[in-house]
């Protein structure tokens, strides 16, 4: 049974202390409400004798976030969250963050819980306590965004007057007017609490809601691990529970694997980052037996709508208390969710849904327009059109230079011109044909259909076509993602990555590994949800110990090898390496924040005796 009552966020996590319920589980433990609070109570205690405002938290683990989370806001610090720790990004913090906590060298070491057996918490201040989350900008640059605790109660609040009967029940939300953000029921005694899984992060302020703040606050157990692979969907989900997942998982839910633990347990299944196809909605419900909750909005609004395919269709309902309004084809909002009460005009184009429903309807971006050759072209409209092809799954166009330069009548190497690229998710239909008649003859259809909407100067002139879109942690299809698979084989798609070597000891060396999206190793492994082979593991760790180490010529066998998790693309990885020359024993560890990947022993001929 969960906790009885609402625990605001500003009441946390005074309101459990005194409570023995399961916050969350981790493996087969269970982490209590007081464990929570005593853990919480060390990072405040430590904190509050760090000087400096602005801490950044970043670690896979969703309750030692939690944890540190609470016990930074209770300390008086700004907590900011960065949606990774690539050397970039770590780099651009350092230059505005007071210190660093979590999964990351050189943060802050987690405190020892604290030992009063009921450690005091002073409610929170809803306009001081303050969060920085990131998301990307126009221009590819992370974009630094402020958010109030006050913003992010009224936000979880909407979220259980809407959808809290759903998650402790399985009855479908119905649609009501605006409730008001006080006086939700108690939760009904006889029913069994769902736990909390997710696939996506809680760096990132979809995770953050739905795996952590929303979670606690209705006194739900959350797990404290994700789950990377749709297979752990299956295996993991073995009671009641809730899904919190992108759409790239849900595309992707495989046919094969047998999904009857989870049907019986799941109660509810949310989607959200980006749009989730009909289809894909429709094999959710038909795999998982629970119809997806697809909720819209973004880091800089919080929450604004929600909708069930099967019941709305292509019309989103808004949230208990957001106002929505069209202002020259564009929505905007007025929430709080929001940092005021002013009207926020999205880039999303809108029309209010037809046929006396409430609710409107989305049309793409109204801010990917692009001039070229002096003409507006909306990139969103070209994919939307190619969209309307029996074989396109899905379609992404991106704006890239040519791949050669241009020469003029004088002989001037004029700059690469920039123009439409388009990566092609095929579908079924497509990649019969692809087979049939080749790329060529496939591109020049498409490009057909697309001269019946657009102008000639519009059409794209590189295209990849593809199974699946590929798509980073968060389940989205980044321009980084979809610009690699332009890469030139040649001269620009690497065979390994360049280690950033850390330590360079007689027996013992540390390198740094960045796996960029780009190298060769992920290509056909696997699409749309690429991982680093092992064998290319083993080979980097024996190629690059020879950079540090006097070892023999000859291999002789691998022992004690064991890979524990996937490494996809993006990933920072250390690599440690240990040399026993008296063996002729190679010893490699593969490790980032997300714990260890692989490890393993190399024999080389020497301890053979040849």
């Amino acid at each position: 049974m969960r906790d009885a009552g609402w625990h605001p966020l500003t009441e946390l996590p005074r309101t459990t202390t005194s409570t023995s319920s399961t916050v969350a589980w981790r493996g087969g433990e269970a982490l209590s409400a007081a464990h929570f609070a005593a853990q919480a109570a060390a990072w405040r205690d430590l904190l509050a004798t760090r000087s400096g405002a602005r801490w950044v938290l970043f670690t896979e683990d969703t309750f030692d976030f939690a944890c540190a989370l609470f016990g930074a806001w209770h300390a008086g610090k700004t907590v900011v969250l960065p949606g990774d720790m690539q050397d970039d990004t770590v780099a651009r913090l350092r230059g505005v963050a007071d210190g660093f906590l979590g999964d990351v060298e050189g943060a802050l070491a987690r405190p020892a819980p604290s030992r009063a057996s009921m450690p005091f918490f002073e409610p929170l201040d809803r306009q001081a306590t303050q969060l920085v989350v990131h998301t990307s900008g126009t221009n590819g640059e992370p974009l630094a965004i402020s958010k109030t605790l006050a913003q992010l109660d009224a936000e979880v609040h909407a979220l259980e007057a809407r959808f809290g009967a759903l998650c402790d029940t399985g009855l479908a939300p119905v649609n009501l007017a605006p409730e008001p953000l006080a006086g939700l029921q108690e939760p009904d005694d006889d029913v069994e609490t769902p736990m909390v899984w997710a696939t996506v992060t809680h760096q990132h302020i979809y995770g953050l809601l739905f795996r952590v703040l929303w979670p606690l606050a209705a006194g739900r157990p959350f797990a404290a691990e994700r789950l990377v692979f749709n297979e752990e969907i299956a295996q993991r989900i073995q009671g009641p529970a809730v899904l919190v997942a992108s759409p790239a998982h849900l595309r992707r839910l495989p046919e094969t694997v047998d999904w009857t633990a989870a049907r019986a347990g799941l109660r509810a299944v949310f989607s959200s980052g980006g749009p989730l196809p009909p289809e894909a909605a429709d094999a959710t419900l038909a795999l998982l037996g629970a119809a997806p909750v697809e909720v819209y909005g973004s880091s800089e609004t919080g929450g604004v709508a929600w909708r069930q395919r099967a019941r709305h269709g292509d019309t989103w309902q808004p949230l208990p208390g957001i106002e929505f309004r069209v202002e020259e084809g564009a929505l905007a909002v007025r929430s709080p969710h929001l940092p005021d009460l002013e009207w926020f005009r999205t880039a999303d184009r809108a029309t209010p849904a037809g046929d006396g429903m409430d609710g409107f309807e989305l049309h793409g971006r109204a801010d990917r327009i692009v001039k070229i050759e002096e003409k507006r072209v909306s990139l969103t409209a070209l994919e939307q059109r190619l969209a309307t092809s029996g074989d396109v799954a899905e379609a992404r166009v991106l704006m890239l230079a040519d791949e050669r330069p241009v020469v003029d009548a004088a002989g001037l190497v004029l700059p690469h011109a920039v123009r439409p690229a388009a990566v092609v998710a095929l579908s079924e239909a497509g990649r019969t044909k692809l087979a049939r008649i080749g790329k060529p003859a496939l591109v020049a259809e498409l490009r057909k259909g697309l001269l019946a909407a657009v102008d000639r100067v519009a059409l794209p002139r590189r295209w990849r076509l593809v199974d699946t879109l590929p798509v980073n942690a968060q389940g989205k299809s980044t321009e980084a993602l979809l610009g690699a698979l332009f890469a030139p084989a040649t001269d620009v798609r690497p065979r390994s990555p360049q280690p950033k070597w850390r330590t360079a000891e007689a027996a013992h060396a540390r390198a740094s590994v960045v796996l960029d999206p780009a190298l060769e190793v992920f290509e056909g492994h696997f699409p749309g949800t690429p991982i680093l082979p092992g064998v290319a593991q083993v080979h980097w760790a024996i190629t690059f110990a020879r950079e540090r180490f006097d070892m023999p010529p000859r291999f002789v066998r691998l022992d004690g090898l064991k890979f524990s998790q996937p490494a996809t693309p993006g990933m920072q990885l250390e690599l440690e390496l240990h040399w026993n020359a008296a063996t002729a024993t190679l010893q490699f560890e593969y490790h980032s924040t997300s714990g260890r990947h692989s490890s393993g022993r190399v024999v080389f001929a020497a301890a053979e005796g040849a």
